[in-house]
């Protein structure tokens, strides 16, 4: 036996067996389609123009503030940084679509580790077209349960400590605050202290019936849920049945 793997002494704990162990492949640039949206590899040449157009509509530039990049004030500053920064694969950039193909809002899989079964969900912006939408949710939804039918078993969430919004929707969505890294990063040229969340494979078999049961179509009338996610997905965290 290697003195990697030799025995641990028995009176030190140690953390749960992970019997036959396979890192997931790396998530495929392919489309997830749900009844709402499309989540689509970002093409610069289809989805740019009109991603820029739905930006504009944010005359205060309240999507970019935490943001380390942007605003962008004209078409070619924003498809040259597109360009730069948005064709690899990790981050890996989706666009979101709706049902008549107009894209309204990016996010991305990145610090994708797949020997740890580790994958982030960031550089998430929606233009106001897209905000508070069951697309917009639906779109979080497809994201997360391609994860996890991947085989990975852990899914953060990442955001700017003061971006109160940005961590409503974590925990909305069903994401565990785990803690808040200090002077992680300075954006800006402004200090951030970074709040992480996670979804870990174990809770998303109770938290995936909590999506579908939102995204039906009798959740809505007028447009409005009848049940908010944020119950639902509380609910599913606690054990209680959906």
């Amino acid at each position: 036996m290697s003195a990697h793997h030799a025995a641990a002494p028995a009176d030190l704990p140690l953390g749960e067996l992970i019997k036959n162990w396979t890192p997931p492949p790396l998530p495929p640039r392919a489309e997830l389609r749900g009844e709402y949206c499309i989540v689509a590899p970002l093409d610069i040449a289809a989805h740019s123009e009109c991603l820029f157009r739905a930006n504009r509509r944010d005359h205060t530039h309240r999507n970019w503030t935490y943001l380390p990049y942007g605003p962008f004030h004209k078409l070619t500053d924003y498809q040259n940084w597109l360009a730069a920064e948005c064709g690899g694969d990790d981050p890996l950039f989706f666009s979101v679509l709706d049902r008549r193909g107009q894209a309204l809002g990016v996010a991305s899989y990145l610090n994708i580790k797949p020997a740890a079964g580790s994958i982030e969900v960031g550089h998430i912006n929606y233009a106001p077209p897209m905000q508070q939408t069951t697309l917009g949710t639906e779109a979080m939804y497809l994201l997360m349960k391609n994860v996890f039918a991947l085989g990975y078993r852990r899914y953060e969430w990442k955001c700017n400590a003061l971006n109160q919004r940005s961590r409503a929707a974590a925990t909305r969505l069903g994401f565990t605050y785990e803690g808040t890294f200090r002077q992680m990063q300075v954006v800006k040229n402004r200090n951030r202290d970074t709040a992480w969340y996670s979804v870990i494979d174990q809770e998303w078999p109770r938290l995936a019936p909590a999506f579908q049961r939102w995204l039906r179509r009798d959740n809505f009338v007028d447009g409005r849920p009848r049940q908010s996610l944020a119950a639902l997905t509380a609910r599913a965290l606690s054990g209680e049945s959906i």
